[in-house]
C-alpha cells in the first residue's frame, strides 16, 4: 500500500518522502485509516519500539488539525523528555509544507518560562511529559478542555515510571467526547485497567504478538559469578569487535561506575543517567550518534526515547526488576529490518528469571560460554585481517612514498611482514588475555529445572536480605519494592539485589550500608490498607507458613520483639 491509498494528503506525503519514507509500515497501514475518520473510535495499538508508531498517530493528527482554531486540539503524552522532543521534531517535519499547524514540546528539565511563552503564542498540538504538563495546567497556562484527541505513547513505560496519578489528573481535565489513543509495546494489567477506565470500547490493533520481542533479535545469555560480571562484560565487548550498543544497569551509581571502568580500560564508552544535566545528556548523545562512543551505559529511564536504528547489541548488565522491561530493552536493537542481539549477563541466582523472560517473549535464550582469551584473540585477529582486505588504497597518493617504504621493509620476507603488521594492533589482546581465567560457572548436577524460591538463602556479598509481609496476594511487585525504598528513605541509588515475590510474603536484597535507613523508613507504613512489617533476614530459624499453608522451618528472619513472643505464648495456651 501507499500513503496516498491509506488517506494521507499530498503535502504530507511530500514531506515524509523527503525523510526517506517510501511505503507505510504495518502499524501505519492499520492505524492511519482509522484515525483519519471523523468519527474515529478509541484505539489500543500494541507494537514494539521502532515500528513507526509516531507517524501512525502523528500524520492523522496533523491532517485533522484546523489551523484557524487557536486552542490545543491534540495532546500527546509520553514518558521522557527525549521521546517528547523526538515526537515534536517528527511532527514538525511531517508538517513541513503545512506551516499553519503549530506544535510544541513541554517537558521537565528545561526552562519553563520559554515553554510558557511558546504555548501562549498559540499551539494546536502539544507533546508533553506528564509532570511538566500537569504543572502548566495548574498554572492555567495550558488548557486542554477542548482537545479532540489524547495519545498515550509508551503507556506501559509511563506507568512503570510512576506517572499514574499525573495521567489520571490530566485525563480528568479532558472532555468526555475526545478520542483516546493508547500505544504500548506491552499490555500489563496496569495498562489494561487504565484503558478500561478512560477509553470507550477501544479497537485493539496488534502488530506481531503481545509482549514479545522482535523476530530479528537473537537472545543470548552468559552465566557467571556475580563478582565476575564486569570481566564478562569486557570479554563480550572484545568478542564482538563491531559492537555498537547500550549496556543497561539498574541504578545511576552503577551506571557511572561501569562507564568509568570501561573508559579507564580503553573502551569508547560513556554514561547516560538521571544525574546528568540536559547539556551533558545532549553532548553524550551527540557522540553516541556519531559513533565516537560505541558503548553507552544507561539506566532504563534515561534511555527511553532514544531513536537509534542501527544498534548491534543490547547488553543487560543487570536484569530489570520488572522483567517486562526486558522487552523494551531488547526492542532497541533489530530495528528497521536489521538483525540485532540482546545479551544477558546473569548470575546463578537469576537463572529462573531467564525462564520467565523466555515465556514472555516466546523465545529461548542461547546460553553461551563466556569467551576464553583464545576465542577473543582469534576473533580480533580475523576482524583486523578483514579490515585490511577491505581497506581502499589511493594509489595516486601512496605511490610517491611507496619506493621508500619498500626500501625500508625490503629485508623482511612476506610471512614476516604479515606477522609484524598484524602484531602492531594485535599484541595488546595477546598480552591482556595471556593466562586469563575461565569465567564460566560449571553447572552442578541436579540444578536444572524449576528453581526453588526458598526463604533460607543468604544475602549476596555487600547486601542485606529483608523479609516483608507482602506478596502476590497483595498485588505486590518488584517495582513496588524499588518505589517504596525511594519514597520511604529519600535516598536515591540504593543498590537493590535479588527480589523474590512469593504468595503471602516476599524477600529482597539491598545495600547493607543502608539497612537502618530502610528499616526506619518502612516503620508505620501501609500498602493498600495493609500495615507493612519489614524485618532483616539474619539466617536465624523460625517457623513460618509456606505458600502451601504447611508450617516449616526456615532461615531468614530476625527474632521478634518480646511483645510478639508473649502473643505467641498466649495463642499456644
Amino acid at each position: 500500500m501507499t500513503f496516498e491509498e491509506i488517506g494521507i494528503e499530498n503535502k504530507y506525503i511530500r514531506a515524509i518522502e523527503e525523510m526517506g519514507f517510501k511505503n507505510p509500515m504495518p502499524v501505519q497501514e492499520k492505524v492511519i485509516p482509522k484515525l483519519i475518520q471523523e468519527d474515529c473510535e478509541d484505539i489500543i495499538a500494541l507494537a514494539q519500539t521502532g515500528t513507526g508508531k509516531t507517524a501512525a498517530f502523528g500524520l492523522p493528527l496533523i491532517q485533522k488539525t484546523n489551523p484557524s482554531v487557536k486552542h490545543v486540539q491534540h495532546l500527546i503524552l509520553c514518558p521522557t523528555r527525549e521521546l517528547c522532543l523526538q515526537i515534536s521534531n517528527d511532527l514538525n517535519a511531517y508538517a513541513k509544507y503545512d506551516t499553519g499547524v503549530k506544535i510544541a514540546a513541554v517537558f521537565g528539565g528545561a526552562n519553563m518560562e520559554r515553554q510558557i511563552r511558546i504555548v501562549k503564542k498559540g499551539v494546536h498540538i502539544i507533546s508533553a511529559t506528564p509532570g511538566r504538563l500537569l504543572d502548566l495546567i495548574k498554572r492555567k497556562v495550558v488548557k486542554i478542555s477542548k482537545v479532540k484527541s489524547v495519545v498515550l505513547d509508551e503507556a506501559d513505560e509511563m506507568l512503570n515510571m510512576g506517572f499514574r496519578n499525573e495521567l489520571e489528573a490530566i485525563l480528568k481535565e479532558t472532555p468526555e467526547d475526545k478520542n483516546t489513543l493508547l500505544f504500548s509495546a506491552t499490555m500489563p494489567n496496569e495498562v489494561r485497567k487504565m484503558a478500561n477506565r478512560f477509553m470507550k470500547n477501544p479497537v485493539e490493533i496488534t502488530i506481531g504478538k503481545k509482549n514479545v520481542g522482535a523476530d530479528n533479535v537473537n537472545h543470548i545469555s552468559y552465566i557467571v559469578h556475580a563478582r565476575d560480571r564486569y570481566l564478562a562484560l569486557k570479554r563480550i565487548a572484545d568478542y564482538y569487535p563491531e559492537i555498537y550498543g547500550i549496556i543497561f544497569c539498574r541504578t545511576r551509581r552503577e551506571t557511572q561506575e561501569v562507564a568509568d571502568r570501561l573508559i579507564q580500560d580503553g573502551y569508547n564508552a560513556d554514561s547516560l543517567h538521571g544525574d546528568l544535566s540536559q547539556p551533558q545528556r545532549d553532548k553524550v548523545m551527540a557522540k553516541f550518534r556519531m559513533k565516537h562512543v560505541k558503548l553507552l551505559v544507561a539506566t532504563d529511564v534515561a534511555a527511553r526515547g532514544l531513536d537509534i536504528d542501527n544498534l548491534t547489541h543490547i547488553i543487560n548488565y543487570n536484569l530489570p526488576d520488572d522483567l517486562e522491561i526486558y522487552t523494551h530493552r531488547s526492542g532497541r536493537t533489530g530495528r528497521a529490518g536489521r538483525s540485532g542481539t540482546s545479551i544477558v549477563i546473569a548470575n546463578l541466582k537469576e537463572k529462573y528469571k531467564l525462564q520467565i523472560i523466555e515465556k514472555q517473549i516466546n523465545k529461548k535464550f542461547d546460553n553461551k560460554p563466556v569467551p576464553l582469551g583464545k576465542d577473543i584473540c582469534e576473533k580480533q585477529l580475523f576482524h583486523l585481517v578483514d579490515k585490511m582486505e577491505k581497506v581502499e588504497v589511493d594509489n595516486e597518493k601512496i605511490n610517491a612514498f611507496f619506493p621508500a617504504i619498500m626500501h625500508k621493509l625490503d629485508w623482511l620476507d612476506r610471512e614476516e611482514l604479515i606477522k609484524k603488521f598484524v602484531s602492531v594492533e594485535f599484541n595488546r589482546f595477546l598480552d591482556y588475555y595471556k593466562n586469563t581465567p575461565d569465567l564460566n560457572v560449571p553447572e552442578s548436577p541436579g540444578k536444572r529445572g524449576k528453581q526453588k524460591r526458598t526463604a533460607n538463602k543468604h544475602a549476596s556479598e555487600g547486601f542485606a536480605r529483608f523479609f516483608i509481609n507482602l506478596g502476590k496476594t497483595d498485588n505486590f511487585r518488584p517495582v513496588d519494592v524499588i518505589g517504596m525504598i525511594n519514597d520511604y528513605t529519600n535516598i536515591r541509588d540504593i543498590n537493590i539485589g535479588e527480589i523474590d515475590i512469593l504468595r503471602n510474603f516476599s524477600f529482597f536484597e539491598a545495600d547493607k550500608l543502608f539497612t537502618e535507613e530502610i528499616l526506619q523508613g518502612f516503620k508505620g507504613k501501609v500498602f493498600k490498607k495493609r500495615k507493612i512489617n519489614l524485618e532483616v533476614a539474619e539466617g536465624k530459624k523460625k517457623e513460618v507458613k509456606s505458600d502451601s499453608g504447611r508450617t516449616k522451618k526456615m532461615k531468614g528472619f530476625k527474632k521478634g520483639s518480646a511483645k510478639r513472643k508473649e502473643k505467641r505464648k498466649r495463642r499456644r495456651k
